[in-house]
């Protein structure tokens, strides 16, 4: 339990670093108190009174609401006072005439006055008609009304503003709260200049990722051998490491199996983003030494995507490749797995989460493979002691629904995104996070996927052209995305595990 207390409590600090840090004064140690508080009474309430004594209601919901408002005031209370021009200017009704004078903002201007005749210019009046220019401290912002497509206004436009400013400034496409779509001018991280001198830098280092690849492949065969040799509960010290690479090479099935899902997964979106060319590392593997507390060799994988995405549909398309991907892989592991998995009599502290007792009922999806893979051998009151390949499996299928959450810069962040557009993307990774709060008072399980998902901004970075909208094709595969999503996490309802078993 420590050492989950200390993961989360480590990747809460740097989630709440990244999240506001840039936007309040108020110290990160304070909010990141805040934010571990409903953790901290769980934790110390499990001590006290054991795991096996449900928490109350009260206990549970209290710190669970109470603390994330009380976040989200401290955030506001250090938000940096605005000034007097500033207020003024969002007061100050919307001009119809052209470019607005920056000296009386007190902004420096980011062009000369001949590269802002230019930048009109380049909006023409059939897709775009411009009717002013605000300077803000990072950006342009070009308001007007969109008369064309926006994506034929968003090429031709884009289109106009490389011939004339080459790569200085990145387009971007967005819409504000009234739905209005707007056009800003940012400066383009990837150009170098004389501050940033190694801006554009950009290596794949295959040595780093095939390193971590290695490392990765040996926890998890020590991990595989662990799984085939558990601890005597009577004598905890009786698990050896192996004595021999024959031993040591026992744990392959599971090292193999796991590694191609995680990999696949992450190749999905390696692949993705080569086909927009955007640049991002090749996967990066995270090794960890198996432990009772955690045994599974691995933390999982990752890419780095190192520039803009370009619109929704790449953004789509690089968000669902990699769950499909790991998951078609996933499939036969976890069938093949489960066919060679034990069925045991179903015990107090059978759990999806545990796979030395795993009740497949918790999940639909789970049901129905394992009532595949076993058949008749498989009854209600049993749970299985799970193959070494079944737990790669599940742990693949487990992944994908963490992934597919349609929450902020998760996969399925960026589906939904993609799908209905950032700022309803957002509203549906609301209610997704009390869905799963809601969840996990009937599964524990996911409890610790709703602090996980309450600590994660709810709101994912916007591509560059971020109004034009998906087709059919891509809305449909995305629907059948979230379809799979709520087929794994939901329980399989009685009336389903009476038929089949």
């Amino acid at each position: 339990m420590l050492f989950w207390l200390l993961l989360l409590g480590i990747l809460t600090y740097f989630i709440v670093r990244r999240s506001v840090a840039d936007i309040t004064r108020t110290p990160i140690w304070i909010l990141w108190l805040v934010m571990m508080l409903p953790v901290f009474i769980w934790t110390g309430w499990m001590l006290i009174k054991g795991e096996s004594e449900p928490i109350p209601p009260l206990l549970l919901l209290g710190p669970f609401v109470a603390c994330p408002v009380l976040y989200w005031f401290l955030v506001q209370l250090g938000r940096p006072v605005q000034t007097d021009t500033a207020q003024q200017t969002r007061m100050e009704p919307r001009r119809e005439a052209l470019a607005i004078a920056p000296e009386k903002k007190n902004i420096p201007r980011p062009i000369s006055r001949e590269e802002e005749e230019a930048l009109k210019n380049c909006f023409p009046w059939s897709l775009y008609y411009l009717q002013n220019i605000e300077y803000r401290p990072q950006a342009m912002i070009c308001r007007g009304q969109l008369r064309g497509k926006p994506d034929l206004a968003y090429r031709t436009i884009n289109g106009n503003i490389k011939e004339h400013f080459g790569d200085r400034f990145l387009l971007v496409f967005q819409e504000d709260r009234q739905g209005k779509p707007f056009f800003a001018l940012v400066p383009n991280p990837l150009v170098k200049t004389a501050a940033n001198p190694t801006a554009g830098d950009f290596r794949l280092r295959p040595v780093l990722a095939i390193g971590l690849l290695l490392a990765t492949l040996l926890t998890t065969c020590l991990a595989g051998y662990a799984i085939l040799n558990p601890i005597d509960p009577a004598n905890p010290t009786s698990q050896q490491a192996p004595d021999n690479l024959a031993q040591l090479l026992t744990g392959l099935p599971y090292a193999f199996s796991l590694l191609a899902i995680l990999g696949v997964h992450e190749m999905g979106h390696f692949f993705a983003t080569q086909r927009y060319r955007i640049r991002a590392t090749l996967p990066y593997f995270i090794p960890v030494p198996p432990a009772t507390i955690f045994p599974f060799g691995t933390f999982g994988a990752f890419i780095q995507i190192r520039s803009p995405i370009p619109n929704r549909k790449a953004l789509f398309d690089i968000g669902i490749a990699g769950p499909l991907a790991g998951f078609i892989i996933a499939v036969p592991i976890l069938l093949w797995g489960l066919a060679h998995s034990t069925p045991i009599p179903l015990q107090e502290t059978s759990s999806l989460l545990n796979p030395n007792s795993f009740r497949p009922t918790g999940s639909l999806l789970l049901t129905l493979f394992s009532k595949a893979a076993l058949g008749a051998q498989l009854s209600l009151d049993q749970a299985l002691k799970l193959h070494p390949m079944a737990i790669a499996g599940c742990l693949g299928v487990i992944i994908t629904a963490l992934n597919l959450m349609p929450v902020g810069q998760l996969d399925g962040g960026h589906i939904v995104h993609a799908m209905f557009g950032q700022r309803n993307g957002a509203r549906i990774g609301q209610i997704a996070r009390f869905l799963v709060l809601a969840l996990g008072l009937v599964q524990r399980e996911f409890l610790v996927w709703a602090v996980l998902l309450f600590l994660m901004p709810v709101v994912d970075e916007p591509a560059l052209n971020d109004v034009s909208e998906l087709d059919n094709k891509r809305d449909f595969l995305g629907l059948l995305a979230l379809g799979l999503l709520v087929i794994i996490v939901l329980p399989a309802p009685e009336l389903l595990t009476r038929f089949l078993f």
